[in-house]
Order: C-alpha cells, then sequence, then structure tokens
C-alpha cells in the first residue's frame, strides 16, 4: 500500500516497521512539508496518490467530510485514535498489524476515513 504519513505519526520505527512490512511510504519530509498544516498534507497525499496516515482524527475527519460534500475524492484517511488507554493505542507493531489487516480485508480505501484500532 501506498501511505503518506502525516507529521503527527512519522516516527522512525513506524516508517522502518512499515517499510519491512512491504509499504510503499512518503513522508511530509520528502516534499518539504514538515510542519505544513493538515490540508497540505492531505493535499499532498491525493497528489501522490497515496492513503493518508495520521493520529489527528478530529481535523482529519472534516477534511474528510469537506472533501465529499464538494464532490472531491482523496486516497483514503487511516486514523489512529489516542486515548491515553495503554489497554486501548496502537503502538507501532499493532499501526502496522491493523494496515494487514485492513489491507488483506480488499476494502477500497479510496473516499474512505478509517479508524485503524477497530482493525487490530
Amino acid at each position: 500500500m501506498k501511505i503518506y504519513l502525516d507529521d503527527d505519526i512519522a516516527s522512525v520505527l513506524l516508517v522502518r516497521l512499515l517499510g519491512t512490512a512491504g509499504h510503499s511510504l512518503l513522508t511530509p519530509s520528502d516534499f518539504n512539508l514538515s510542519g505544513a498544516k493538515d490540508p497540505t498534507h492531505l493535499h499532498r497525499s491525493v497528489l501522490e496518490r497515496a492513503a493518508l496516515l495520521t493520529y489527528n482524527y478530529d481535523d482529519f475527519k472534516l477534511l474528510h467530510d469537506l472533501v465529499l460534500v464538494t464532490g472531491g475524492h482523496h486516497f483514503g484517511i487511516l486514523v489512529v485514535r489516542k486515548d491515553n488507554d495503554p489497554c486501548r493505542d496502537l503502538k507501532p507493531s499493532g499501526i502496522v498489524r491493523a494496515i494487514r489487516n485492513l489491507d488483506s480485508s480488499g476494502l477500497s480505501l479510496v473516499d474512505q476515513y478509517v479508524i485503524l484500532n477497530h482493525w487490530r
């Protein structure tokens, strides 16, 4: 899967684990976009035809809704909820596992807003 990692989730460990799992990864630093606003990251992910991976569920839910209501499209927004509950929060290995489970389901990610915690 081709994945663009938002600034807030692009850790060295997660990048390594996702790469090892065979995913094609793009990060804000690849495009000199570190620290850019969320709409800029979503725009780049659309240009690159990549799903966007983020911890920022509120802002990207609004962006998802805006894109769809205006007739636009995106290649999937994958969200990891962080509720400060160690029993429910996903660590990097859990994120990779959830993406593998989602990917193997065959679900099209186009125009989808997916909470990865449900795919552990």
